[in-house]
């Protein structure tokens, strides 16, 4: 689930992935890193949910250890909206001012149906009151107004969706609200 309308720095964006992989300590992972061109090469960055305010809210929950996992509607990687993750896979999580804020990691990734999604997943997910019952209520809201949005595949029970599981492997420390590109309104504390 991503935003793609905010700007994005890539200078920030590079500098943040020389920092993190140092921390993560990824030269020592055996990860293409170094000498290599595709070792300055960050990897792909992306944010959260499909308003500025969700992405925000979604990357708080991950920076808080609360949230290690995310779900996708299997259509949008087959409509080119998404890349489909691998175990592996890095990711540079992005706040909705287009800043890189954390490094993750793939370290699961299924494919099962709305329907089929169990409890111990949907507190992964780590929103809302963590239970399955608030995760189906919200996620088939999304994926209704993300289908309307982009034409994609209507909601269903059975709506194939892949589920991600990933650990952080650095996060930039907190930016004070005062330098925050989009400033909060009251209603969104």
């Amino acid at each position: 689930m991503t935003v793609t309308d905010h700007p994005r720095d890539d200078g920030e964006l590079a500098q943040f992935w020389e920092v993190a992989r140092g921390h993560a300590g990824i030269d020592r992972l055996g990860v293409v890193v170094g000498s290599s061109p595709l070792g300055s090469v960050p990897p792909p960055a992306w944010s959260f949910g499909d308003s500025p305010r969700l992405a925000d809210e979604l990357l708080g929950v991950v920076l808080s250890g609360r949230k290690t996992a995310t779900t996708t509607a299997l259509w949008e990687f087959e409509a080119g909206y998404e890349e489909r993750p691998s175990v592996g896979d890095l990711s540079i999580l992005l706040d909705s001012a287009g800043r890189p804020r954390a490094l993750i990691r793939t370290t699961a990734v299924r494919v099962v149906p709305f329907c089929d999604v169990d409890a111990e997943y949907a507190a992964a997910e780590g929103e809302d009151d963590l239970s399955l019952e608030s995760w189906r209520r919200e996620h088939e809201k999304y994926w209704r107004r993300l289908a309307e949005a982009r034409g994609g595949q209507p909601f269903s029970q059975d709506l194939p969706l892949l589920l991600e599981e990933f650990e952080v492997l650095y996060q930039q420390p907190a930016i004070p609200e005062d330098e925050m590109q989009v400033p909060m309104r009251e209603t969104d504390r």
